[in-house]
């Protein structure tokens, strides 16, 4: 047995009997080998799209921090289910296949190789043997049998909405994919267009998902973004009937006390009441439509800096007045900034009170009233404000004097009485559009019947496979690659002929409930089971970017709430802890434009940093990795060179895992020595015994004294930092407490006894696992450590019995000396008199103050 540190050699071996023994197996509460006595916990990783071009060190930083999670709470006498999977369904393995060729289910499974390769290099401690694919029809059989109770809740549905197209994916994209009018994924241009989808209905449940946030531990900025999407309002749903036709215009508002300030309306480019538009503007009102149609929702609100719109030639009648009174005729209008797929798709104007409403109305010269008077010592419209607040009613009639508070319950009132408008809560959030025309994906579980109905396939006939198809590109016309596989598409239900379903579902769909399917992921019957799922559930640590704030993480909630209701989980909510990791950057170069430069094309010349090309100077920045910048680092590659317990401990060293940090390769080196002086602390290098003398199993315990009892200390401190480290995963105090014994270890290392290098062992194990392996076996053990207990800490050892006394001469600091607690005041001069001889040379001592623990001062003449 060679004694020098060989990574390589030492990681390899150990991830292969990990693998052989199920070391890190959970068994289910049902299954053998499950012991009951044990509390239970579930931590998670978001799991990954496999891409092709693999995993870099940004994605591996939280997968580390799961880990050392994982192995310190196995260690603490958890049943730990710590499972990984591969979301694999989705758009960009259908956009490589076009490209090059491959089919999506050849090209995800020689992804998914890789991950998998490079996730096991590292050494994370996953139950392997739950791994599971959404891609795979085992498991997507179950994403069917979901939809399909979705289905028979009403929560699934089919309608014409406008939806996001991008002509370029030859796909509809949903609203959380478009930003900017442009695709989330190529930044593709994209256009509103009227389409038949299927929609979830998650609005039914707006009211849930916003009052059950209270009661999660996640980030309160998940939360807020989560509160801001689904955007709860409460106010008034009120009818303006149109001139000329038996149409009303609803509008929803959370001021109804404004009323009788509002002098126009404003409808959006899709709304319905624009075929009425009168034939003086319809010309106006076409050519306006149409450019609308290629703004995003953000361009037409908050990115707009000047406000566009044209009059549809279309009258309206405030309710707020009397049949025939001149104020009650108000013009309609039509303009981008009110959207379609909010609220009503119109609103009543009041420029008087809403910014947006005033710009519009000052611009077109339209007729702006103030109906509500601001508190004294506010300004409002006779000193040229638009004023937006509460205040006193005026010009308003009946509510004339009252609050704002007073005021909107009085005009909801009024309303309600004359049948024209009734009290309502409204969400911004809007249905889930859940169709692709695309093949990569999930098939409906729905057949279309001769008499025109949609009916679900019985439960025996899931999974609905995907055909084969050489030719899956997306169709000119928009319609879907499946609607080419006739054979596929000729099928039968109950003995009639049938046609199925051409849509896929989106690439969220897998991810709606995968936590549940790695509770149980062999059982062919079910889901899940029971037991399992009342075991396990709910995740007691999911751990992802901050980026899945609102879609995922709303989606998956939506799904565990639907499940809930139907008695299928026993928790309202899936994950009861959210952790956000922050993200790894690099180093990148820019130019003076700002424009940024790979780093392939820039060298270094001095301190300063040049595109090689010409000569032009750069600035160094730090930004996320990108393939297109050079700048991405494969954790293959560092390993190769320092070891997977290296990685790790740079990784966790760098910062708390919550902040985003910059890779600099030149800091790796410090965790490759810290490693290699473990390594040597209980190993000789140059000795042939597998540990050094004073660490081999017949040697005695040692007394705690003299420097034992001070490397106890030491030891306890480390592990009373490492253990306060987990609170927010600031894992970097862990690695700098373990550097800090090891340093200390070596100042007295002929006194380190066998029980202190097993619980230093044993404290390494969660960050550096092939490292504390390697060790606890040299030092006997025939078993992994991974469930071995880990150490606890003693209060007694996390107090000095020395205490550090400041030394002054007149009041100035003259040095500092170490003392016992219980030292007398002359034991401390003479401990400090060395340090100030010089000071008081040729002086008189007129006095000491001795400040008790704290400072000892020597007054001199």
């Amino acid at each position: 047995m060679s004694n020098v540190y060989d990574p390589t050699a030492i990681e390899a071996r150990w991830q292969a009997r990990w693998e052989a023994e199920r070391t890190f197996a959970a068994p289910n509460p049902d299954g053998p080998g499950f012991d009951a006595s044990r509390p239970k916990y579930y931590v998670l990783d978001m799991f990954p799209y496999p891409s092709g071009s693999g995993l870099h060190v940004g994605h591996a930083v939280g997968y580390i921090g799961t880990d050392i999670v994982a192995r310190k709470k196995r260690m603490e006498g958890c049943n730990v289910l710590h499972p990984m999977g591969w979301d694999a369904f989705g758009l960009p393995a259908e956009q490589y296949a076009i490209q090059t060729g491959v089919h999506p289910s050849a090209s995800t499974a020689t992804n998914t190789a890789n991950f998998r390769r490079q996730l096991k290099r590292i050494g994370l401690s996953y139950d392997w043997s739950r791994e599971v694919n959404t891609s795979e029809p085992s498991y997507f059989r179950w994403t069917q049998w979901i939809f399909k109770r979705l289905h028979a809740q009403g929560l699934a549905y089919q309608a014409e909405v406008p939806v996001w197209w991008c002509e370029e994916l030859k796909t509809v994209l949903a609203n959380e994919e478009v930003i900017n009018g442009r695709s989330e994924r190529g930044n593709y241009p994209c256009v509103r267009r009227p389409l038949r989808q299927w929609m979830l209905k998650i609005t039914a449940y707006a009211e849930r998902l916003l009052a059950d946030l209270d009661g999660l531990d996640w980030p309160e900025s998940i939360k807020i973004q989560q509160r801001e999407w689904i955007g709860k309002s409460e106010g008034a749903e009120v009818e303006f009937a149109v001139e000329g036709g038996a149409e009303k215009l609803v509008v929803f508002t959370t001021r109804p006390d404004t009323l009788w300030g509002a002098t126009f309306m404003v409808v959006a480019p899709e709304h319905k009441l624009l075929a009425r538009a009168s034939a003086s503007q319809r010309a106006a009102v076409d050519a306006y439509v149409a450019s609308a149609a290629s703004k995003s929702e953000l361009e037409r609100t908050e990115l707009a800096k000047d406000k566009t719109g044209v009059f549809s030639g279309l009258y309206a009648h405030n309710p707020a007045f009397d049949a025939g009174d001149p104020r009650g005729r108000i013009p309609i209008w039509v303009a981008d900034y009110v959207l379609i797929s909010y609220g009503t798709g119109a609103i009543m104007a009041v420029p008087g009170h809403d910014e947006r409403d005033c710009a519009f109305a000052r611009k077109f010269g339209l007729e702006v009233r103030e109906v509500v008077r601001p508190p004294q010592g506010e300004r409002g419209l006779s000193e040229g404000v638009c004023f937006t607040g509460d205040g006193t009613a005026v010009s308003s009639g009946p509510i004339d004097g009252l609050a704002t508070s007073a005021a909107k319950a009085k005009a909801i009132e009024l309303l309600c009485a004359r049948g024209v408008g009734v009290a309502r809560t409204t969400y911004k959030l809007r249905d889930w559009l859940f169709s692709r025309q695309r093949y990569w994906g999930e098939p409906f579980p729905l057949v279309h019947l001769a008499d025109g109905s949609t009916v679900a396939v019985d439960d025996d006939a899931l999974p609905i496979e995907l055909p084969p198809m050489d030719d899956f590109k997306p169709s000119s016309d928009g319609s879907a690659p499946l609607a080419r596989a006739s054979a596929w598409l000729r099928t039968t239900h109950r003995g009639a002929s049938a046609r199925r379903d051409t849509d896929t579902m989106p690439g969220w769909a897998g991810s709606c409930w995968y936590w549940l399917r790695f509770m149980d992921p062999h059982n062919a019957s079910e889901p899940w089971s029971k037991a399992a799922e009342r075991y396990w559930g709910p995740v007691d640590l999911y751990v992802g970017g901050a980026a899945h704030a609102v879609m995922h993480l709303l989606y998956a909630r939506f799904w565990h709430k639907v499940l809930f209701d139907l008695g299928l989980v026993h928790t309202k909510e899936p994950f009861q802890k959210l952790f956000n990791q922050g993200l790894i950057t690099a180093f990148a170069y820019q130019d003076k434009s700002g424009r940024l430069v790979a780093s392939d094309e820039v060298e270094t010349r001095g301190n300063e940093f040049v595109r090689t090309s010409s000569g032009e100077p750069l600035e160094q920045i730090v930004t996320k990795m990108a393939k297109s910048l050079k700048n991405v680092v494969n954790p293959d590659d560092v390993i190769a060179e320092y070891g997977a317990d290296t990685l790790r401990l740079y990784e966790s060293f760098m910062g708390p895992l919550a902040d985003s940090k910059p890779w600099n390769p030149r800091d790796i080196t410090g965790c490759a020595r810290f490693v290699e002086r473990a390594w040597k602390l209980i190993v000789d290098p140059d000795g042939r015994d597998p540990v050094r003398p004073q660490f081999r199993v017949d040697q005695g315990e040692r007394a705690l004294e003299g420097d034992t009892l001070e490397l106890e200390r030491a030891l306890h401190r480390a592990i009373a930092r490492i253990d306060d480290s987990f609170k927010a995963f600031n894992f970097n105090t862990s690695i700098a407490a373990l550097m800090t014994f090891v340093n200390e270890a070596y100042k007295r290392q002929s006194a380190l006894s066998r029980s202190q290098a097993e619980r230093f062992v044993l404290s390494l194990a969660p960050f550096a696992p092939h490292l504390a392996e390697e060790l606890w076996s040299r030092l006997g053990y025939a078993q992994s450590l991974a469930h071995v207990a880990w150490p606890k800490v003693r209060p007694e050892f996390l107090e000095d019995d020395t205490v550090e006394i400041v030394v002054q001469v007149a009041g100035k600091l003259r040095g500092r000396v170490s003392v016992a607690k219980t030292a007398s005041q002359a034991e401390i001069e003479a401990a400090a008199r060395p340090s100030v001889a010089s000071w008081v040379e040729g002086k008189e001592l007129a006095k000491v103050v001795l400040v008790p623990g704290r400072l000892i001062n020597f007054i001199v003449k």
